[in-house]
């Protein structure tokens, strides 16, 4: 069942929105006569349901830990009957194109709600989280400087991040109609979501599939590799490699960044099984998606 990302700045009211939908979610369902969306139920995936520390952001090998944790109780709870409503460490663009990979290989819709608050806001929450010793939920200020720094802001133009709903930091509540209507339907129809090639789980059916995967992507990271140390200085770019094009960022892109991507694509296409042709363009795309 459907997928919802929720992101936003830390102290924004992520997990207050998303109680308000879990809470008009379950309204929903139990005022619903038919029998396929009566039996519907909805999941609230966090930091607390998930028992993870705010120190995790601490260091970048926790914080990775976090995030996988985060992943498998997504992919654990995705299902037919399930409403997965995840508030925790979605505010990296790449995370969030690998949950929405996870929500369309079990053909369900997925999107995102933005918690449009202020930053000056926010900071004003966490102080006065982190000066109350009894409530929960501060981030000491350094973390709090550097998750602010890192976020990467949805994009309702790329698949990943629509349908994208905004709620503003004034509004009582979240779109919360226009959300339900968006993955179950005005008519109590459930949808569905075909599946492509590049999220259908499927058993590997050429022994040599991983070995063109590391090849492929290896290739392509070498050609943006040496075409960068041709255009030295220059700002961005078009690294045309084969039919396909690379779009650099402004600024230039470093070695450990290209690595850190290409071994996250190698990780979410291990299972998958593209088709030979398709590791390349795909590969590019996510080199685009991550860079844009």
């Amino acid at each position: 069942m459907p997928l919802i990302l929720v992101s936003g700045y830390p102290c924004s009211g992520k997990t207050y929105r998303s109680n308000q939908l879990v809470d008009f979610f379950n309204t929903k369902i139990r005022a619903a006569t038919e029998p396929h969306i009566g039996r519907l139920s909805v999941t609230h995936i966090n930091h607390q349901t998930l028992g993870l520390s705010r120190d995790v952001y601490k260091e970048a090998r926790s914080e990775k830990d976090a995030r996988a944790a985060e992943y498998s109780a997504v992919k654990r709870h995705l299902g037919r009957d399930t409403i997965v409503i995840a508030d925790g460490l979605n505010y990296i663009k790449g995370f969030r194109y690998q949950l929405y990979c996870e929500a369309k290989a079990v053909q369900t819709p997925s999107c995102v709600v933005h918690i449009g608050t202020p930053i000056e806001k926010c900071k004003d929450v966490n102080k006065e989280l982190l000066n109350d010793p009894d409530r929960d939920g501060g981030y000491p200020n350094d973390i709090f400087e550097n998750l602010v720094y890192r976020y990467e802001e949805p994009n309702g133009m790329t698949r990943w991040d629509s349908p994208l709903f905004t709620v503003p930091y004034d509004d009582v509540t979240p779109p919360c109609e226009d959300i339900w209507n968006a993955l179950i339907g005005n008519e109590g129809e459930l949808k569905r979501v075909k599946p492509n090639l590049a999220t259908v789980m499927k058993p590997a059916a050429e022994s040599d599939y991983l070995y063109e995967l590391d090849k492929t992507t290896q290739e392509i990271m070498n050609a943006v590799i040496a075409w960068q140390k041709d255009h030295v200085g220059e700002l961005g770019g078009q690294v045309a490699i084969g039919d396909k094009t690379v779009e650099l960022p402004a600024s230039p892109v470093a070695l450990p960044q290209l690595q850190r991507i290409r071994r996250q694509f190698i990780s979410m296409n291990r299972q998958h099984n593209l088709a030979k042709p398709r590791i390349h363009g795909s590969f590019i795309e996510y080199l685009n998606t991550s860079f844009g």
